[in-house]
This record gives structure tokens, C-alpha cells and sequence, in this order.
């Protein structure tokens, strides 16, 4: 059990950053966890941090599925939707290559962009449709192994007019309506995942929960440029570390 902790616990920690928790968890299962395969391992757990961002924003997610926020519920439509598109043509043709941290590097440099252009006021915000869709193609890019998820929807979302603390919240919630479709479909295709690797969720929620009401805290309380100059260095990091496992 302490093995699934573990697991669950990293993908936790590393879930809400601009690093590939999947291909950190997935190195983590490899060497702890040799009942199932690293990687499917590594999506299952992602189901433990899927609940912690329902939880988490619960009160959003009442207003969005009652459509008392129409603006969000429709901004999450079109990204998830054109997410959706982009991952299912791109899983079949990229899902063997290794480019994901070259695009991790390039989404840093773009951060580091964007923090310079907000502080020289050059950024005027880019129109929520178009940012819901740009926010989607990067989201479904995320099926490029390597490449981080938040990385690059957080990249996208700075592109508008939404502080720090706006962006992580609708980065995180970007993620979940994926997140549950890939584990319905693990869960029928292996369901001795669910009775065997519950520890795993049950860490990566606990996990994910406090690391994630720990960032959104530290975003309330700075500015965007360093906001994005945080991130942009996490997006180094975590390419470093992807290139350092890849050699």
C-alpha cells in the first residue's frame, strides 16, 4: 500500500504544475508499483486529483451546471470541445514521439513573453472565444508525450484578461470532463485498477487538495508579471528534467 501512497501522493504535487505529472507519475509507478503498466497507472491516478478540482470548486461548478454562470459555462464548452477534437486526431499519429518537452520549453519562453508584454502593457486581452478555442488546442495538444497540460493551458489563458488566481482556476477546471473520460474508459478496460490502486486515489486527492489550495493562495497575492515568471521557470525546470530522464 505504502507503494500506492507514494504514487499518488507525486502525482498530486506535480499535477497543478507546468511539469508532465503523468510522465512523472508514470516513472514513479515503473519502479514501485508492477501489477499494471506505468503509464496506465499513472492516467488512473490522475482520477484522485480530478475530485479534488470538483471539490475544490464545487460552488463554480454548481453555477456552471446550473448555467448561472453563463460566461465560464460557455468558455469551458468550446475548450473542452475543441480540446477534445485535437487530442482524439493527434493521440493515433503523435502518441510514440518525444517532443513534449521542447513545446514545455517553448510554452516557458511564451510565459516569459507574456509577463513582459503585461507589465509593458502591450497585451490588451484577446476576445474569450477565441481564447476559449486557443486554450483548447493546447489542452488537446497535451496528448504529446512530455508535454504538461497546465504548462500549456495556463500559457493560453494569460493571453486574456484573467488575473493569476482566474487562470489556475480555469486551467484546473479545463482538465476534469477529460480527466473523468479517460478513467471511465481505463476502468472497463481494467477493473481490477479501481479495487487494487484505491490508495493511490485516495493520496492523490489528499495530495492535490492542499497543493492545490496552496497555489491558488500564492497566486491571489501576486502580480501577474510574477505570476508568469513563476510559471515560466517551472516550464524550464520541468523541460530540464524531461530531457534529463529522455538521455
Amino acid at each position: 500500500m505504502l507503494e500506492y501512497v507514494i504514487l499518488g501522493i507525486v502525482q498530486g504535487l506535480f499535477e497543478w504544475l507546468p511539469i508532465s505529472s503523468q510522465g512523472v507519475a508514470a516513472i514513479v509507478s515503473q519502479f514501485l508499483i508492477k501489477n499494471f503498466q506505468p503509464l496506465e497507472m499513472a492516467l488512473f491516478a490522475h482520477l484522485g486529483t480530478f475530485f479534488a478540482v470538483l471539490i475544490y470548486f464545487r460552488k463554480e461548478w454548481l453555477n456552471v451546471l446550473t448555467c448561472k454562470n453563463r460566461a465560464l459555462f460557455r468558455f469551458l464548452a468550446i475548450a473542452v470541445a475543441i480540446s477534445g477534437i485535437v487530442g482524439f486526431l493527434l493521440y493515433g499519429i503523435i502518441k510514440d514521439m518525444a517532443v513534449g518537452n521542447s513545446l514545455l520549453l517553448i510554452t516557458g519562453f511564451g510565459l516569459l513573453f507574456t509577463a513582459y508584454c503585461h507589465k509593458a502593457r502591450k497585451i490588451s486581452g484577446i476576445a474569450p472565444d477565441k481564447l476559449a478555442i486557443i486554450s483548447g488546442v493546447l489542452q488537446g495538444l497535451a496528448v504529446i508525450p512530455g508535454l504538461s497540460r497546465s504548462g500549456a493551458t495556463i500559457f493560453a489563458l494569460s493571453l486574456g484578461k484573467f488575473n493569476p488566481g482566474e487562470i489556475l482556476k480555469i486551467s484546473y477546471m479545463m482538465s476534469a470532463p477529460a480527466v473523468l473520460a479517460m478513467a471511465v474508459f481505463l476502468y472497463f478496460q481494467n477493473p481490477v485498477l479501481l479495487s487494487e490502486g484505491w490508495p493511490v486515489l485516495l493520496a492523490s486527492f489528499l495530495a492535490g487538495f492542499l497543493t492545490l489550495s496552496f497555489l491558488l493562495k500564492i497566486a491571489l497575492k501576486i502580480n501577474f508579471f510574477k505570476f508568469a515568471l513563476l510559471f515560466a521557470l517551472i516550464c524550464f525546470l520541468g523541460a530540464g528534467l524531461g530531457f534529463f530522464i529522455q538521455f
